[in-house]
């Protein structure tokens, strides 16, 4: 199968394989509108600046405080190496309800006792946020859901573990603000509302307001501890056939790819300044696909404007075939090791080297086999053959006891230098 040829449409033809509903989106729940968020200037291109050993849990910090600065929170040696990213990162995935100090105890002391060191934490999905905010803009967006009880102090603890703390924020897949935001949405033709399959209405990723929102999240999340700004669903939504065409405003010209790219760069350029890497998740299809998915990601146009890159490469996303291989479901280490060394020979077209790419792991079954610790292994080996050391899991419900002998005891560089080569003939 040649991939550099194959459109976004067809790959979701394939009866094993749909972009719009990746384990990313599992454990969604329903959410009301909150009120109407202060609009930012949408006169420019650019949004508007605004002002270790234990694994028992006691709270570092008691009471959060909004205005703390990223100096005030606890920062080992290790996990300074991780902000900085000096280190490589092993992660991960704690959904929205497992960020409580009870399921937090247990996560942390998996960290403690393995080769973990970074938490990737749910502070903002597509239906609101996980926290409460001072900021009024972002207090009017945060929804009706559950919040983590004072996730300053859990964010703390993990800090104090030497574990990194990630935000993982949702950026365009937004039902909460699009609602409270009309006049920030994706549009039909006769400038009503689009809406998806699941009749989700999206937030118009050209509008500035719908940036500065994220970045004053993102913010808000540095304020409390976290050390790195994960960005989630940045994409399009999918243009099916059967929906109506997608239409939007405050476009000028500019395309899916590049207004993309101009989120990341101004995001990155924003959070350095307060000493945070910027990271955003992709589908793993963008690594082998030549051009641009029809939901606008492009590995040429995310790749230079983020600290790391995190393609979602489960196996069990691809359709029969892929890569010559008749059920890559079935083959871990082939699907990860082709997709994840493609990726790097474009980094390295592009002048990027070191650990610029993590990928997502796969810690959840879809189909046969049922995974386990031994297909855990086979895609961290993929992952170390491929030229890398980090390496995220993705289990919806944040439950990976049944991966932990899949996990070393301590972090050792795994990654071969050289990488091992992919096939040559399996991208043809």
């Amino acid at each position: 199968m040649r991939f550099s040829n194959i459109t976004l449409a067809a790959a979701m033809a394939a009866a094993t394989f749909s972009l719009g509903c990746t384990p990313h989106e599992a454990g969604a729940h329903t959410a009301t509108p909150e009120v109407q968020a202060v609009p930012v200037s949408q006169q420019s291109a650019t949004p508007v600046e605004t002002s270790t050993s234990s694994s028992t849990v006691t709270p570092a910090s008691t009471q959060a405080t909004a205005q703390a600065g990223a100096g005030s929170h606890p920062t080992p040696p290790v996990l300074d190496s991780l902000i900085k990213g000096t280190l490589p990162a092993r992660g991960l995935y704690v959904f929205r309800f497992a960020a409580n100090q009870r399921r937090l105890k247990h996560l942390i002391g998996i960290a403690d006792s393995t080769e973990v060191n970074a938490l990737i934490i749910d502070v903002k999905d597509e239906f609101g946020l996980n926290y409460e905010p001072t900021d009024p803009m972002v207090k009017k967006n945060a929804g009706t859901q559950v919040k983590a009880r004072n996730l300053q102090a859990l964010v703390d603890t993990i800090r104090a573990h030497g574990i990194l703390p990630v935000a993982r924020i949702v950026v365009f897949k937004d039902s909460v603000t699009a609602r409270n935001n009309p006049d920030h949405t994706i549009r039909k033709a006769d400038g009503t509302a689009w809406h998806d399959k699941k009749g989700q209405t999206w937030v118009n990723p050209y509008a500035n307001a719908i940036w500065e929102y994220n970045f004053r999240v993102a913010e808000d999340a540095i304020k409390m501890g976290f050390g790195e700004i994960q960005f989630d669903y940045i994409r399009f939504p999918e243009p099916f056939k059967s929906l109506p065409q997608q239409v939007f405003p405050e476009q000028n010209g500019r395309t899916k790819p590049q207004v993309l790219a101009e989120f990341l760069q101004t995001a990155r350029a924003r959070f350095a300044k307060m000493g945070v890497r910027t990271t955003a998740d992709i589908f793993g299809l963008v690594t082998t696909v030549g051009g641009a998915l029809e939901v606008g990601q492009q590995w040429e146009h995310v790749s230079p404007n983020v600290d790391v890159v995190l393609p979602m490469v489960y196996p069990s996303h691809y359709p029969p075939g892929s890569f010559q291989l008749p059920h890559p479901n079935a083959a871990p280490y082939d699907v990860i090791h082709i997709a994840i060394s493609r990726a790097r020979e474009r980094d390295e077209k592009l002048g990027i080297k070191d650990e610029h790419i993590r990928p997502w792991l796969q810690a959840f079954s879809l189909g046969k086999p049922a995974y386990g610790a031994h297909e855990i292994e086979e895609q961290k080996r993929a992952v170390y053959d491929s030229g890398y050391d980090g390496w995220v899991m993705w289990e919806p419900g944040s439950r990976y006891d049944k991966f932990l002998p899949a996990l070393e005891k301590t972090f050792v560089s795994r990654k071969k230098n050289p990488p091992v080569p992919r096939p040559a003939n399996r991208l043809d």
